[in-house]
């Protein structure tokens, strides 16, 4: 089993929590992490039928034998469990005795505020960051392989090939739960819905543009976009509002999680044409922020990151804020470096002046090093360039 850089998280907070909730994309490994977590603790699927109607008959009897704690996996299929722990969690220890996972984000989340709140700990899992995957740097492919394979776990665990594996990922998991959300008449405009926004991934996001593209309403685009982040396969990246005397950019920007989806999504069909594909630039700049965001998510955290753009194309990938600075991060997707690449940075930095935190460029080079106050670091470290 890969060693999750979120298990030391999930460890500290156990000793103060009676409920641990465990959420993420269906397949990043979050069963596999609480048994593991876990191990003296039932399991218990409420994927199966016959275990969710035994619930639904009689909650009270049921969770009888689960005093003393259990896994309760997919949760989010009996939204009532939620209630009956609290009345339990009440009556125990603070210590973690169940634990919640589920792949549906708004309404596990959601129903956990208002039943568990200050009860439980919510942890996100996503699917392998590259340190997780390749720990101490060894034996990485290329990344052009990375960002085809994606980082999904089972297309590491059980050597399968990405553009079956996502095929059926998309047909199996992402279309069943959005079939349980909402009413899908044509399910063809839905999967051309997922194409196009694999295509706009690392834009702006213009619903009215996408919802004349799709050839659906705006209202739906918004409500499918919405499903597709509870589900964890998108997110979106807000812009950074405070105003440095320039006129801003208020829509976010659209990423996924994992760039192997994108790329099946966009039928690449191996890391050659990836290599000399239009969209590679953006597909890497999705790669290096949902590292970002996965180490962020690992650490129990959440994601604090933004990017800056004004009207006159002035832009900066990454912006987050810590320590009363504004540190700031530039993507770029070339293995060659070109001093070209720090000239937005630059140009930032002479705008806010002594608001200016660190100054990083992340390249698809392997070597780091300094340039002009900019530290210049390699994909491999994408996930650990913030200090």
């Amino acid at each position: 089993m890969i060693v999750r850089d979120v298990e030391t998280t999930i460890r500290e907070l156990r000793e103060g929590y009676p409920v641990i909730c465990i959420t993420g994309p269906r397949q990043s490994g979050k069963t596999t992490l609480a048994r593991f977590l876990f191990e003296t603790n039932p399991y218990v699927s409420f994927e199966n039928p016959d275990i969710r109607q035994r619930f639904v008959d009689d909650p009270r009897n049921f969770l009888k034998q689960y005093e003393n704690g259990a896994i309760f996996d997919e949760a989010q299929r009996v939204p009532e469990l939620f209630s009956y722990l609290q009345q339990i969690v009440d009556q125990g220890p603070n210590t973690c005795r169940f634990v919640i996972t589920g792949s549906q984000q708004f309404g596990l989340v959601s129903t956990i505020t208002q039943s568990l709140a200050g009860r439980s700990a919510v942890i996100q899992l996503l699917p392998f960051s590259l340190r997780e995957r390749y720990p101490q740097g060894i034996n990485v492919p290329t990344l052009d392989q990375i960002m085809f394979t994606g980082l999904y776990p089972p297309v590491h665990d059980r050597d399968l090939e990405p553009v079956k594996w996502y095929a059926q990922y998309v047909s199996t998991y992402i279309e069943r739960d959005l079939r349980q959300l909402i009413t899908i008449r044509d399910l063809s405009v839905f999967q051309r819905f997922l194409r196009l926004c694999a295509a706009r991934c690392g834009q702006l996001l213009n619903l009215s543009n996408l919802a004349s593209d799709t050839g659906v309403s705006h209202t739906t685009i918004r409500a499918w976009l919405s499903i597709l982040e509870a589900s964890y396969v998108i997110f979106l990246l807000p812009p950074y509002f405070e105003n440095f005397g320039k006129r801003l950019i208020k829509s976010p920007k659209l990423y996924f999680y994992d760039t192997g989806l994108v790329c099946w999504l966009l039928s690449i069909g191996n890391e050659a044409q990836l290599n000399i594909h239009p969209y590679r630039g953006a597909i890497f700049e999705s790669f290096v922020i949902s590292e970002l965001v996965k180490s962020r998510y690992n650490q129990g955290l959440p994601s604090d990151y933004y990017f800056w753009r004004d009207r006159s194309g002035l832009e900066i990938d990454v912006i987050y804020e810590q320590s009363a600075r504004h540190h700031v991060l530039e993507i770029k997707s070339s293995s060659t470096f070109n001093p070209d690449f720090v000239g937005n940075i630059q140009k930032w930095r002479n705008l806010i002046g002594a608001k200016a935190g660190s100054m990083r460029l992340v390249y698809g080079g392997l070597e780091p090093f300094d340039f002009h106050n900019v530290r210049v670091s390699s994909w491999l470290g994408a996930g650990s360039v913030r200090k």
